[in-house]
């Protein structure tokens, strides 16, 4: 059997080795599941969402722990890993006391004596979810599936496997009942068997666009229901008439949270001709102001990225863009898995950071002569996560807004989930919705009731 490691990206010093389990081993987990779920669909949900009640205490309770175990496995800062933990409890917390409502059956007049619209649950959720933010990915999309009925088998990242059996445990001392969520200790091939199997109602993957490509093929052949949160290339546009102090702490915070490892990002900053010298000097000097070290040091501002080949892979890129004539203004440079904060300026539209996505912390700058070059640029781009626009009038945002090609846009503010919001793609940032009332309702079936 595979045997998987998990190395803190900051000292490269192996934390815990993990076996993978076997076929048997699996089929015992999705057995428990069918049989786990047929109790649990048929709970309130009142019942449901104290068992969630009780997940939030015990993440705050827990969360010094918990935060220091999502800082070693994958080198987020202390602070960002608290922050992580919390919103976690919060997403318990929201689901918990807004999901009945959510998912209340729809009275439709028609000529029957009644005809109503029923949300119910799909079955077993299988999840594929990545490392970068390793409990708030999982907790995004498993409390509004446990919710709405469903229960859940986690593949998540190798990397963060310590992570996945911790989220395992903190769901079992809440009082979970067996079965309701599972970790999977797997490699990708568990994932083509279990959608083969008609026991398995739908599958989530928050990941890369091959890896969603991948997964939704599968889905597609068996017909199986999918959501999928892939890459993301943002653009942030700034207009000539945008505060440019508030703008550029927007633009770093958004691209060097994480040390760059977000998919709402924003990666490609379109600036109007007027103002783009004055708002590269005030990044460049945010960004050299960034702090790198050890991510659990209080002073440091961002750690390493979370693996050896995402910043060999990343350097890549960086070499690239210089060739392709990209001016390094900050940073560029790598030591093992610690990547420097990079300010690229003359990034034009066929460079590979402006049509690939970078997970990591290079922002790049485009000049753009107005909003229609601005727009246009924006969405010549595979990807349509999510965008930016800051300006001073908001009604010209909003006229903008409807133009760009992304599935949130956000104005004169940091591109983040929340979970009374809505979040997912267009184009090749992928489809469905995670969060609010059409992301537990993306974790449900449609059903019509008609009674003559």
């Amino acid at each position: 059997m595979k045997q998987f490691k998990s190395i803190n990206p900051f000292t490269l010093d192996v934390i815990q080795e993990f076996t993978e389990e076997t076929p048997p081993q699996i089929e015992t987990k999705l057995a428990q599941a069918v049989t786990a779920q047929s109790h649990w669909r048929e709970l309130s949900f009142a019942d449901r969402g104290q068992f969630f009640k009780n997940l939030g205490a015990y993440l705050r309770t827990h969360k010094d722990e918990l935060a220091d175990l999502i800082t070693a496995e994958m080198g987020k800062i202390r602070a960002e890993s608290l922050g992580e933990i919390d919103k976690c409890a919060g997403q318990c917390d929201y689901y918990a006391e807004q999901a009945e409502r959510l998912l209340q059956p729809e009275d439709i007049p028609t000529d029957a004596q009644r005809s109503r619209v029923v949300y119910e649950p799909v079955g077993v959720v299988l999840a594929v979810m990545p490392w970068n933010f390793p409990f708030w990915q999982v907790f995004r999309y498993s409390v509004p599936a446990l919710m709405a009925g469903n229960v859940t088998l986690l593949k998540h990242a190798p990397n963060v496997f310590g992570c996945a059996l911790a989220i395992e445990k903190a769901y079992r001392a809440a009082g979970f009942p067996e079965g309701i969520f599972q970790a999977l200790i797997a490699d990708t091939d568990a994932v083509e068997r279990l959608l083969a199997d008609d026991r398995v109602g739908m599958v989530t993957l928050t990941g890369s666009e091959r890896a969603g490509s991948s997964v939704a093929a599968l889905a597609g052949k068996n017909i199986k229901k999918s959501v999928l949160e892939l890459g993301g290339s943002d653009p942030l546009i700034v207009l000539a008439d945008a505060d440019l102090d508030k703008a550029a702490e927007a633009a770093v915070q958004s691209r060097m949270m994480n040390a760059g490892q977000v998919c709402i990002a924003a990666k490609r900053f379109l600036v109007e001709k007027a103002v783009k010298p004055a708002f590269t000097e005030k990044v460049k000097a945010l960004i050299a102001g960034l702090q790198q070290g050890d991510p659990t040091a209080a002073e440091v501002k961002m750690g390493p990225l979370a693996r050896l080949d995402l910043a060999e892979n990343l350097e890549k890129q960086l070499q690239t863009a210089l060739s392709e004539g990209a001016t390094l203004l900050v940073g560029g440079k790598r030591r093992d898995c610690n990547f420097e904060p990079t300010l690229l300026d003359n990034v034009g539209p066929d460079s590979v950071v402006f049509r690939e996505e970078t997970f990591g912390p290079i922002a790049a700058i485009t000049e753009v002569a107005d909003e229609e070059e601005a727009i246009r640029l924006a969405n010549q781009s595979r990807y349509g996560l999510s965008a930016a626009i800051w300006t001073g009038d908001i009604a010209r945002a909003e006229r903008l807004s409807r133009r760009l090609e992304a599935g949130s846009v956000f104005i004169n503010a940091v591109v983040r989930s929340d979970s009374r919001l809505p979040i997912g793609g267009v184009k090749k940032s992928g489809y469905g919705r995670e969060l609010s009332e059409a992301g537990i309702k993306d974790f449900c079936t449609t059903k019509t009731v008609f009674v003559g």
